[in-house]
C-alpha cells in the first residue's frame, strides 16, 4: 500500500515538473517570437547606420571586433524596448473579458516593469501595482501585466505611464473604479545628474471608487504597499 502511494506520488511529481517544463518552454517561445516581432527591417539599416554614427562621434573604432555588429544589436534592441507603440489593449483583451458576477477588490501586484525615460533615453525599473473594482466583467489576471508591458514599452515618463495604464483598463472594463501605483528607480537619477543610488519614484493614479472613498483607496494601499 505504501509502495502504490509512494508510485503515485512520483507520477504526479513527474507530471507537475513536465507541465512546467512545458510552460517554460511556452513562455520562452512567446519571448522569442515576440522578440522576432519587433523586428520591423525596413526600418532597422537606417536605425543601424544612427548607432554607427553615435559611435563615430564618440571616438569609437566602430570596425574592432567588440563593436563590429553592435550598431545592429543595439538597433535590434531599441526596436524590442519600444515595441509598445505597435501593440494596443484590444489586441490583447478580445477574447480575455468575461462576465462574471463578482464585485469585490481584485489587486496584482509586483508586476515587473521596465521602461526608457523620453528624456535621456536610460532606463526605469520598478514594480507596478494594479487594483480593480468589477462591475459585472473581470479580465484574466495575466492581461493586466501585458497592458503595463505594452504602455512602458515606449519612450516614457512615469506619471504618464501611470496614467496610461489605468486609463486603459477602465476603458476596457468599465469598472466601478481602478488603481494603479509604480514604483520606480530611474538610471537618469542613479547613473547621471544628482547620481543618489537609493531614490526611488512611486506615482498614482486613482479612478473611481478608489478617488472618491477613502476607506477603499486606504485597503488597496495598505494591501499593496505593505511589506
Amino acid at each position: 500500500m505504501e509502495y502504490h502511494h509512494t508510485t503515485e506520488m512520483n507520477g504526479v511529481v513527474t507530471k507537475y515538473l513536465n507541465m512546467c517544463i512545458q510552460c517554460k518552454q511556452n513562455d520562452l517561445c512567446r519571448e522569442q517570437k515576440d522578440s522576432k516581432d519587433s523586428v520591423d527591417t525596413n526600418k532597422l539599416p537606417r536605425i543601424e547606420n544612427a548607432y554607427s554614427t553615435i559611435l563615430s562621434e564618440l571616438g569609437e573604432n566602430v570596425d574592432r571586433d567588440g563593436l563590429r555588429r553592435t550598431p545592429l544589436r543595439a538597433a535590434k534592441a531599441m526596436q524590442f524596448l519600444t515595441k509598445g507603440y505597435k501593440e494596443t489593449t484590444r489586441d490583447i483583451l478580445n477574447d480575455a473579458i468575461f462576465d462574471e458576477n463578482h464585485e469585490e477588490m481584485v489587486i496584482v501586484k509586483d508586476i515587473d516593469l521596465f521602461s526608457l525615460c523620453e528624456h535621456h533615453l536610460v532606463p526605469f525599473f520598478g514594480k507596478a501595482h494594479i487594483a480593480y473594482l468589477p462591475n459585472k466583467k473581470v479580465v484574466g489576471l495575466s492581461k493586466l501585466a501585458r497592458i503595463v508591458e505594452i504602455y512602458s514599452r515606449r519612450l516614457q515618463v512615469q506619471e504618464r505611464l501611470t496614467k496610461q495604464i489605468a486609463s486603459a483598463i477602465s476603458e476596457a472594463l468599465e469598472p466601478t473604479g481602478v488603481a494603479v501605483v509604480i514604483e520606480a528607480a530611474h538610471m537618469c537619477m542613479v547613473m547621471r545628474g544628482v547620481q543618489k543610488m537609493n531614490a526611488s519614484t512611486v506615482t498614482s493614479v486613482m479612478l473611481g471608487k478608489f478617488q472618491d472613498d477613502p476607506k477603499t483607496r486606504k485597503e488597496f494601499l495598505d494591501l499593496t504597499l505593505r511589506k
